[in-house]
This record gives C-alpha cells, sequence and structure tokens, in this order.
C-alpha cells in the first residue's frame, strides 16, 4: 500500500462520489486511511527530532475527515478529492498543512481566514514588530519557495484602527496570514517525499513560530 494505491481509490471515488459506492468499498478505504496515517507517524517523529517545540501530532490526530460538512456546503460533493493533515496541530488552526489529491498537491501552513480575535492578534504583532515578519517573507530562499503570502482579496483600505500611512500597511491589509508550496504528483510519489515535507517544514517554520507567537501571547 502506497501513495500509486490512494490516488487510485480517490480517482475512483470521484467517479462513483457516494456513499453507497463508499460502503462498497468502506475496506479498501480503511486501508488507505491506515497506509496515510502510518505515513504521518513516520513524519511526525522526524519533525519532532528536527523541532525542539514542535507540538506531537500523531497520524490519527493530524488526518482530516475525508467527509465534506454538507451541512455549511450542501452543494459539494459528500466525499473530498483529497486526503489531508495538519501536523504540529497546537490548534486546528497554524499547523502545517500537507495535501494530496487529484486538483491539488501541497504543503501549507499559517492562518486562513482566522476570526476576528486570532486577526486582531496578528495585526497587532505586525504593528509592534512588522519588520521581522516582513524579513522572514522576503527571505530569498522563503520566496523561492512560496512566492507571497497567500492572496485572500486583502481589504482595499487601512484596517479599523491603522492609519494609511502605516509602515506595514501591505501586511495589515491581509484577511489570511498563510503560505503554501504547490507539489506535483510525480513529487508524492517520489520516495524521498518526506525529504521534501522536511525542507519546506523548516523554511516556513519562522513564519509560523512567528503567527503561533502573535496569537498566544496577549
Amino acid at each position: 500500500m502506497g501513495f500509486p494505491e490512494l490516488y487510485d481509490f480517490l480517482e475512483r471515488l470521484q467517479q462513483n462520489n457516494s456513499k453507497e459506492w463508499m460502503d462498497l468499498n468502506r475496506k479498501e478505504y480503511k486501508g488507505v486511511r491506515a497506509f496515510f496515517v502510518s505515513w504521518l507517524d513516520e513524519l511526525n517523529g522526524k519533525l519532532a527530532i528536527i523541532d525542539p517545540e514542535y507540538f506531537d501530532t500523531p497520524g490519527k490526530k493530524g488526518i482530516n475527515r475525508i467527509n465534506n460538512n454538507l451541512m455549511f456546503a450542501p452543494n459539494k460533493p459528500i466525499y473530498k478529492d483529497h486526503f489531508a493533515a495538519g501536523l504540529d496541530q497546537l490548534t486546528k488552526q497554524g499547523d502545517f498543512y500537507i495535501e494530496i489529491g487529484l486538483k491539488h498537491n501541497l504543503l501549507a501552513g499559517g492562518f486562513w481566514r482566522p476570526e476576528k480575535s486570532i486577526l486582531h492578534s496578528i495585526r497587532d504583532a505586525i504593528d509592534y514588530n512588522g519588520e521581522e515578519l516582513l524579513a522572514i517573507l522576503e527571505k530569498p530562499s522563503f520566496k523561492k519557495m512560496f512566492g507571497s503570502l497567500y492572496h485572500d482579496d486583502p481589504l482595499k483600505t487601512a484596517p479599523k484602527g491603522f492609519s494609511k500611512e502605516h509602515p506595514y500597511i501591505g501586511l495589515l491589509r491581509h484577511k489570511t496570514f498563510g503560505v503554501e508550496m504547490m507539489l506535483s504528483r510525480k513529487q508524492i510519489l517520489d520516495p524521498h517525499y518526506q525529504d521534501i515535507c522536511i525542507e519546506v517544514y523548516l523554511e516556513m517554520l519562522p513564519f509560523r513560530r512567528y503567527l503561533r507567537e502573535a496569537v498566544t501571547v496577549q
């Protein structure tokens, strides 16, 4: 069992996206899920060794549900077209996110559309020490790997309580503070895929730690 079987299962699931099909193939789903959980456990152990502040996240805790939440998105199919998980998961936000799927394969981290209190804390940190965040984002190796902050329809004006002339107004306008690196299926199938994950994790770490400190230090 491995990623080729995971992709194969997802392709057939999307062609037959129904509870009836899933029920008939649940044994296979459990086998694919068990492989991914085991793979996550292995990566979890490696990350715990290289990062002294790592928050232990076993695969069963980190893995996301494959069911879409139809209560909030009733028009979506019953099942997702990907497997995903969050490691270094102190909370459900700010973790190290891994997605392996038919449309997207990516590694990401940060805060996607955080609630108001968290967003305010991040903006307060930028107001106090935006220079540190800017230095992280402008680091050549970081820019090469991630480009820039995830573009999520930033504010067109200054957020409430901040001047349009603020030296870090470009950062303050953001509503999502996250970065991502897209990968190919070929990279996922590479025997050294975990090495890629570790390289990306380490490059992203100062960014994620800045945000984590911003939302935990009041």
